[in-house]
């Protein structure tokens, strides 16, 4: 979800400017600014609805004046039975009266205490039985959490919207307010003055004038969808259609906008139709499919991703990215528990990284950094939420967004990219996980199964621990072609983690050659002996950005005399392993070769067109290579790299 985050901190001047730009590391940082304005209270409850039924089916029915703060209406919850129930007991805040509750005609006996209705009935319902009441209702609805119904205007216009994340369904509407009882499918019908539109979740069905100058608008959406993700919105907006063909299916894409901003919305909207193609493309068809997207605009602060029906303040790329990213990571997929809100949100913000690293290639650096250095602003913090009666640690911009996200850079960095996508997109297609909800264990599970590596040690030291590593390099020259390198590490919150494997990426290189090796340091003050080719001057610790460090450090050490460059081959599987960076290609691309039972590699490279464009023999010592490939001339497009050697062939593909 959300957007907006440490603004006022961290830009605190022409917040809404800066956010145009909307970085992955801006997003958070905007969202959750308006997450901090906008909490009315320190501390929220779970669900205190009973677990003897699931929900099945809502359809809710509103009369909303935006020119007012006040909501009646009914809500019919279909729900099947757990078990025998003499009683049902559904989430609804206080501030909200109900009138009347009714199962097939007949009046029930319901008590409304500890904003929670409890529903009697005259004989128990059997278990496994479907059925149904029908709660009549109305009120001025309470604001918790974000702000969950707000009244507000925009060019002296009024406007309604809802935001009920997390806990703040109840505040408008009686429902079973837990994040993993999803209903199968839901029907809206708003009654509104005839002047405003009304916008919410999946398709418009109709808009029916009815007496009194009102319109009753119908929307039907069929897929599962948590009460947290029903929405809508009531003002004059202006309506205007896009569509994207996604394989077979030409999806269509409605925006509700200002008058006041259409210009500014039509031009920009398109580029989240890239987004969607690259994120269905990558991580399988848009999970919605059969009905459409949509954008609303509203004036809280950042975006809200209502399933089918984003909330967004703006146009900017990233923001577009990051809510449509979480109709498949938050939205298909929800997670089970608050604790795990990284499983929507920093798989949000990291394929809106991606997105925007693709597209402008020459800010990835960049943007890693201030993302990097926002995660080690402070010393500690765990990914996992401790109390999720805490929203603040829910949305904590720099770890549930950020160093959530940084998680997947490194998983991606430790696995290989294509083993890495491969693992994401069976998670997000498993369809025991599909339409509803998943913990760090079902996502921990795909990764291991696709890789063949144990990954316990990466989530006790990154998800549930806190703190990050500083690295200290020191290196000396052997001869003219090889280095001897001592990695040690310190680390940040050494009581939480005392010290974190991982790959490390080390550049060497002097006026005119460089080389990239990685280092699988398992153990602080770990020596390697690596041969270059050539006499090194400077090393480079993680240059591409995949690691949360900080206060890195290197120091060359007297060169050795006569030095000696003959170091044990490395493991050798015979399997070969190809890795090509960075992806996108910036000048030069690196082809870096390992495992391969030979002594030389044919690379070859093609174009879209099947064209060779490059094609070179290289010699491996161990088994391994790094090839620097000249890429500045190269057309923007898709590229084959091919390399064959001792009987592998092993094909990566790279886009510029």
């Amino acid at each position: 979800m959300k957007w907006l985050l440490l603004c006022v901190v961290l830009i605190s001047i022409n917040c809404f400017a800066q956010q145009e730009k909307n970085d992955a590391e801006s997003i958070a940082r905007l969202e959750m600014q308006a997450h901090l304005q906008a909490i009315t209270g320190s501390t929220m409850g779970e669900s205190l609805a009973s677990d003897n039924f699931d929900v099945k089916y809502y359809r809710c029915e509103w009369d909303i004046d935006p020119a007012l703060r006040y909501i009646g209406g009914k809500v019919t919850i279909y729900f099947k039975t757990n078990s025998a129930a003499n009683s049902i007991t559904a989430d609804l805040m206080n501030t909200l009266t109900v009138d009347s509750l009714k199962r097939n005609n007949s009046n029930l006996i319901y008590t409304q205490t500890s904003n929670t209705v409890i529903i009697n009935f005259a004989t128990a319902i059997p278990a496994n039985t479907l059925d149904s009441v029908s709660i009549w209702y109305k009120g001025v609805p309470a604001n918790t959490g974000f702000g969950s119904f707000i009244k507000d205007v925009h060019a002296t216009i009024p406007i309604v919207w809802t935001l009920s994340e997390p806990y703040g369904s109840r505040d408008w509407w009686p429902c079973k307010n837990g994040i993993n009882d999803k209903a199968d499918s839901i029907d809206i019908y708003i009654t509104h003055p005839s002047i405003y539109k009304a916008a919410s979740n999946g398709m418009l069905q109709s808009e029916i004038a009815v007496a009194g100058a009102k319109t009753i608008t119908h929307w039907k959406h069929r897929y599962p969808i948590a009460t947290y993700l029903i929405c809508l919105a009531i003002t004059n907006y202006v309506t205007f259609s896009n569509s994207i063909q996604l394989g077979s299916v030409n999806l269509p894409m409605l925006t509700h906008c200002y008058p006041e901003n259409l210009a500014l919305w039509q031009t920009n909207t398109p580029s989240v139709l890239e987004a969607m193609q690259q994120f269905h493309n990558t991580y399988g068809p848009y999970p919605f499919i059969n009905e459409k997207y949509g954008h609303i605009q509203f004036n809280w602060g950042g975006g809200m991703e209502h399933q089918t029906a984003s909330f967004l303040v703006n146009t900017g790329e990233s923001l577009m990215a990051h809510e449509l990213a979480h109709q498949w990571f938050g939205n298909k997929i929800t997670c089970n528990s608050w604790e795990d809100i990284w499983l929507n949100e920093g798989f949000a913000t990291y394929l809106a990284a991606q997105f925007m690293e693709i597209k402008y290639p020459a800010t990835t650096l960049t943007t890693r950094r201030n993302v990097i250095n926002n995660i080690t602003s402070q010393v500690g913090g765990s990914v996992k939420v401790a109390d999720t009666n805490i929203v603040n640690q829910i949305f904590s911009g720099r770890l549930s967004y950020n160093k959530a996200s940084y998680l997947l850079y490194m998983l991606r960095h430790i696995l290989t990219e294509p083993v890495f996508t491969k693992a994401i997109k069976n998670y997000i297609t498993d369809p025991t996980l599909a339409y509803g909800n998943a913990t760090t264990a079902d996502l921990k599970k795909h990764l291991e199964t696709e890789s063949g590596k144990n990954l316990t040690y990466f989530f006790d030291q990154w998800y549930s621990g806190q703190g990050y590593p500083s690295y200290q390099v020191k290196w000396n020259v052997l001869d003219s072609n090889c280095v001897s390198i001592k990695l040690s590490q310190t680390t940040s919150m050494p009581t939480s983690v005392a010290f974190f494997k991982l790959p490390v990426q080390l550049t060497f290189k002097n006026a005119t050659q460089q080389k990239m090796v990685t280092l699988d340091n398992s153990v602080s003050g770990e020596i390697f002996i690596r041969s270059l080719g050539f006499k090194a001057d400077t090393v480079l610790v993680d240059p591409g950005l995949w690691l949360i460090t900080k206060n890195n450090s290197t120091e060359k050490t007297a060169d050795v005399a006569d030095g000696s460059c003959t170091p044990p081959p490395p493991p050798n599987t015979g399997l070969g392993m190809v890795t090509v960076y960075p992806n996108p290609v910036s000048n030069p691309l690196s082809i870096n070769l390992s495992n391969f039972n030979d002594t030389k590699a044919l690379i070859n490279i093609y174009n879209k067109l099947g064209q060779i464009i490059y094609t070179k023999q290289v010699p491996l010592i161990y088994g391994t290579a790094l090839v620097q490939v000249k890429s500045a001339l190269w057309a923007k497009g898709v590229y084959v790299v091919k390399v064959t050697s001792g009987g592998k062939v092993i094909n990566r593909q790279v886009v510029k």
